[in-house]
């Protein structure tokens, strides 16, 4: 009896433990109402880890797909642009004879144009690329099942290309999150979108390059560079592992010819993760900024300032009464590290900054006629880029 009645303890203990597994393996962002299914760090790269052991051989990567593609939505967007009339309509004498002719051409276009986006939680909200969406006057959006919803516009994010949209409906299938900091290049990934309108599309290749960056894509670069074919409508699409989670989200091709030429490129889904919490909880990003103008070294000017090479920035301007201006820097100064780490360029300088939050304080180093000086500069919020969305 005795043995019965610790059997049966340590089975409830069991099912208990496992209740609290499954409770706490969703995670909540933002304000509470929008839940994540990610896959943790450590499961990720043990997923990654079995993946790449198991891919010798493989012939079909069909699971995957068939576990992610349902979180694949199709975005139409229209829009009403101004008419461009000829120029002789504007001609005073044409006008005085036939403008009564002229009252019935229109002076706006309907513009529509189409996308791709993936539900990331199982209340409708969508991840896709801000240039999907910029400036439409309807969004609409259809589900792989044949649904098709009205979408709105949660938030945008101009300076890293991403949008988030809403849904409402029963039942929509969120995609899994992966970790896109346990891609390696080399990996196996699949692009879904809808290419050209044609439909939902898969397509495969490996991960040619990771932390790409400098691309003039965006202010905020940090892509991940994949052979997977991409053409224009697989723009916020999905960028997935061998397993069916996202790693990405499809937002450029390198092209002269304006089809995919083996080189694409995706936000991580770790960034891009972080943007969506912000955008769903304070409708933008918030990031750093101390109010300065930067101008990167050239081997010109690092010989001038009798410097060895061309890392750090130049300062060329200040805001008055800015953040960097009360904390003393000024225009002239080499900005040569941020928090410890050493300024590589413009663009890095602008990372390090806009990482902090406002109010931080922000521990910089420069160089001001030739001896080191070292600031402390609280910072500020980053101004805010608004998208066109109406």
């Amino acid at each position: 009896m005795d043995t019965v009645k610790t059997l049966i303890k340590y089975t409830l203990i069991g099912i208990a433990s496992a209740v609290i597994v499954l409770f706490f393996a969703r995670t909540d962002f933002g304000t509470g109402d929008v839940t994540f299914n990610e896959v943790s760090v450590d499961d990720a790269k043990s997923l990654a880890e079995l993946s790449r052991e198991a891919q010798q051989g493989v012939s079909s990567y069909s699971i995957a797909v068939k576990k992610a593609s349902p979180a694949v939505v199709n975005i139409y967007t229209a829009k009403l642009v101004a008419q461009k009339q000829p120029r002789l309509f504007n001609d005073p004498l044409f006008r005085h004879f036939f403008d009564e002719g002229l009252q019935g051409i229109p002076k706006k276009r309907l513009e529509t144009s189409l996308g791709s986006g993936v539900i990331i939680s199982e209340e409708g909200y969508i991840l896709t690329n801000n240039h999907v969406v910029e400036g439409a006057d309807e969004i609409e959006v259809a589900l792989r099942d044949g649904r098709n919803a009205k979408a709105t516009v949660v938030g945008t994010d101009p300076e890293s290309d991403l949008a988030v949209l809403k849904i409402t409906g029963e039942k929509v299938p969120p995609i899994t999150l992966g970790q896109s900091e346990s891609v390696e290049v080399g990996d196996v990934v699949l692009a879904i979108g809808n290419p050209f309108g044609v439909g939902q599309t898969v397509t495969m290749g490996i991960v040619s390059a990771t932390d790409r960056d400098h691309l003039g894509l965006s202010t905020f670069e940090n892509f991940i560079q994949t052979d997977a074919a991409i053409n224009p409508g697989n723009s916020g699409g999905a960028l997935i592992n061998t397993y069916g989670h996202l790693v990405g989200i499809n937002t450029a091709i390198f092209s002269k010819s304006g089809g995919s030429q083996g080189i694409g490129f995706a936000i991580p889904i770790n960034n891009a993760k972080e943007i969506t919490e912000q955008i769903i909880m304070y409708g933008h990003v918030i990031r750093g900024w101390i109010g300065i103008e930067i101008q990167n070294i050239s081997a010109e000017l690092a010989e001038s300032f009798n410097l060895k090479d061309t890392k750090g920035v130049i300062i060329a301007g200040v805001l008055n009464e800015g953040p960097a201006a009360t904390a003393g820097l000024r225009p002239g100064d080499i900005l040569i590290q941020v928090e410890g780490v050493d300024v590589l360029d413009g663009k890095h300088a602008i990372n390090l900054i806009s990482r902090a939050k406002p109010g931080d304080k922000l521990k910089l180093e420069a160089l001001r006629n030739g001896e080191n000086i070292k600031l402390t500069v609280i910072t500020s919020q980053r101004p805010i880029i608004k998208s066109q969305n109406k």
